[in-house]
């Protein structure tokens, strides 16, 4: 294998970031020192879900430690392979509520548009793994057939962007769409899912800014953040820069067997985000999709550790422990 120079994160765009991310899990070992770890049999499961690593995320990533929480969350394992009772391609049934190419209405005054097929991290545990991207690539009129869809119905009051990272498209398509939603009068709020700001943070640039606060809507960033160590400074700083331009940000975890599960990593990842100016918002336990079964704890240990934070720091920086089930008209706040 030939090394690859790693990119300066600081003085590269984030397209380029995203287009030199490591793809390949021998890749991944090499720029962690990590050669000599038996990796051959995580080869299977990157071939059925492939590696993409950033370079601002790989940065944060300790060198020689195979434990490493943030590697364990993109690293391809074995037990992906095991098929696992219980767990299937589409845990949360989002094939039955994906009347139109793009658009996902599960729920009564909100949509999900998935603007992007691809991320700029793929996480091992992602519900959306399996989900059908090619039937859910809208081209310009397809989206024109999606806002009339939003048009026609008055109890939309919010628009998701998901994906896939909806912030892998280009800047000039998203203030686009934005502006065709903010024209849409019943519209209140536009929602961004995103991992981004913590796999490229470079990705919040003036083009970004300028369609966010062009935007009539009440802009909500919702950033996925599982890990302490994922929020450096790069990341803090481009949240400042969103939270100037009047976005609200909520943080969204999944509890994670290996990474995340006890209260000590909780705490302090709920103090980080919240020094930062994130809300704790929820805390998920894991969407059972199927290959990523053993990252999954039982629902009354994720209860025992909520309740545990409660007693252990102040009200607000205890996220909602939630679980998502298919075919139910909201989420679940458990414990």
């Amino acid at each position: 294998m030939i090394a690859r120079t790693a990119p300066s994160v600081h003085t590269t765009s984030w397209q380029q970031l995203l287009r030199d991310a490591i793809r390949t899990p021998d890749e991944l070992f090499h720029a962690l020192g990590l050669e000599g770890h038996p990796m051959a049999e995580q080869i299977s499961a990157h071939q059925e879900f492939p590696v993409v690593v950033p370079a601002p995320y790989l940065a944060r990533i300790e060198r020689g430690n195979p434990e490493d929480p943030l590697l364990l969350q993109v690293l391809p394992d074995v037990a992906e392979m095991q098929l696992t009772e219980g767990y299937n391609s589409d845990p949360l049934s989002e094939r039955d509520a994906n009347p139109l190419p793009g658009l996902i209405h599960k729920y009564h005054n909100r949509v999900l548009l998935t603007l992007a097929s691809h991320c700029a991290i793929n996480c091992r545990y992602c519900f959306r793994r399996h989900f059908p991207y090619k039937e859910n690539a809208p081209g310009r009129q397809q989206w024109l057939d999606v806002l009339e869809y939003i048009r026609s119905r008055p109890e939309i009051d919010e628009v998701i962007y998901s994906g896939g990272e909806p912030l892998a498209v280009n800047d000039q398509r998203l203030a686009w769409l934005s502006q065709q939603l903010s024209g849409i009068p019943h519209l209140k709020r536009l929602r961004i899912h995103t991992r981004m700001p913590i796999a490229i943070p470079q990705r919040v640039n003036q083009e970004l800014r300028q369609w966010i606060s062009a935007s009539r809507l009440q802009v909500v960033m919702v950033i996925h953040c599982n890990h302490p160590n994922e929020l450096d400074t790069d990341t803090v700083n481009a949240c400042k820069l969103l939270q100037r331009d009047g976005v609200t940000l909520l943080n969204q975890s999944v509890l994670l067997r290996g990474i995340n599960d006890n209260v000590s990593t909780l705490i302090e990842l709920s103090e980080r985000l919240f020094a930062a100016g994130i809300s704790p918002y929820y805390l998920h336990l894991l969407d059972k999709v199927q290959g990523a079964a053993h990252f999954d704890i039982e629902r009354h240990q994720a209860i025992a550790l909520i309740d545990e934070m409660r007693t252990r720091c102040s009200g607000y920086l205890v996220p909602a422990l939630a679980q998502e089930n298919a075919g139910m008209k909201s989420k679940t706040v458990l414990g």
